[in-house]
């Protein structure tokens, strides 16, 4: 998909607009996993997710090829953010169409960082398909989640990660549509490494662990999942191949799990990190006896979780203690 070059080129670029986050070991993890843990905060960022890295890649292309013409796409919140942060700074307009229902708070931020918003379907897939339609009668750039420049983009930090870290066993990964993922992939393999690399979905939203069990799309119905990050019901073919040929496993987290992992990363850490990004520690915590004294790394992809989700998944009494589940 691309060179070790120009995956360099890309954090250049990146980092003329973000600085590299931070790559840090927390004791508490250490000893509620048994492993020795890199926690990867892509949270740290300043639209709180690691997709903003694929945004601005995305957005100094496009503004270089095709100068003043608009982009569109669909999002549950961070990839639009990211789009919209970028586009701001690369003279883009940017429409952005979100399912009904989808989070108030991420709404309001791409507002504010300069989308226009759109609300219209059920689910992401429906808001994906709206989109595309107009792209086409608006004459707009229809930008996919999933897509080489946003990967490279997203691998950049999956280089930082390996550099100031090389020798780890396992990455655990949260997947959506595999953009980080495939990044994650695509870095270890262009810098030489044999690190493990384990995606992680939720029971409720696990076509790609279903697919990667089968080894061809697997097309989920429906998702039921309150990690709204990765509710995601069909694989991206370009995605699947990647993830097929260098996936160690795909490991599924039900949101009882998810929502203590939120919980043990802020008691651990305090960091607040959304569902998805906390996905990868329930995985770790599922494993914790094979990855006993293992070097491992979590990607905490994003920290946007709504303050009343939270209120209502998280911080019930009970609710997210592993020992009350």
């Amino acid at each position: 998909m691309f060179t070790l070059a120009e995956l360099r080129q890309a954090a250049t670029l990146v980092h003329r607009h973000i600085p590299a986050t931070p790559q840090i070991q927390w004791p508490l993890l250490r000893m509620d996993t048994g492993a020795d843990v890199w926690v990867k905060h892509e949270n740290h960022l300043p639209t709180g997710a690691f997709k903003m890295r694929g945004g601005i890649v995305f957005a100094a292309h496009h503004a270089h090829e095709c100068p003043g013409k608009g982009i569109i796409s669909a999002t549950r919140g961070n990839h639009g953010q990211s789009l919209a942060w970028a586009g701001t700074r690369f003279g883009l307009a940017v429409t952005i169409v979100v399912p009904f229902g989808n989070s108030r708070e991420k709404n309001a931020a791409m507002r504010a960082l300069g989308a226009t918003l759109i609300e219209y379907g059920a689910d992401f897939e429906e808001a994906r398909d709206e989109a595309h339609r107009r792209a086409t009668s608006h004459g707009l750039t229809f930008v996919p989640s999933f897509s080489p420049l946003l990967v490279k983009g997203v691998a950049t930090y999956a280089m930082e990660l390996f550099q100031a870290v090389p020798d780890l066993d396992a990455v655990y990964v949260p997947v959506g549509l595999g953009s980080g993922l495939c990044g994650t992939i695509l870095a270890r393999d262009l810098l030489g490494l044999s690190t493990r690399i384990i995606g992680v979905q939720s029971t409720g939203a696990d076509c790609y662990a279903r697919s990667f069990a089968a080894g061809r799309i697997v097309t989920g119905s429906r998702t039921d999942t309150k990690a709204d990050g990765i509710a995601v019901r069909m694989p991206d073919p370009d995605a699947l191949r990647i993830i097929l040929a260098g996936t160690e496993r795909i490991v599924t987290v039900g949101d009882p799990e998810i929502a203590g992992a939120i919980r043990t990363y802020w008691t651990a850490t305090h960091n607040l990190i959304e569902g998805a990004g906390a996905a990868p520690l329930a995985a770790l915590m599922r494993e914790a006896p094979a990855m006993r004294g293992k070097r491992v790394a979590l990607i905490a992809s994003g920290g946007n979780i709504d303050l009343s989700l939270f209120q209502s998944w998280v911080a019930q009494p009970g609710i997210a203690d592993p020992e009350n589940k």
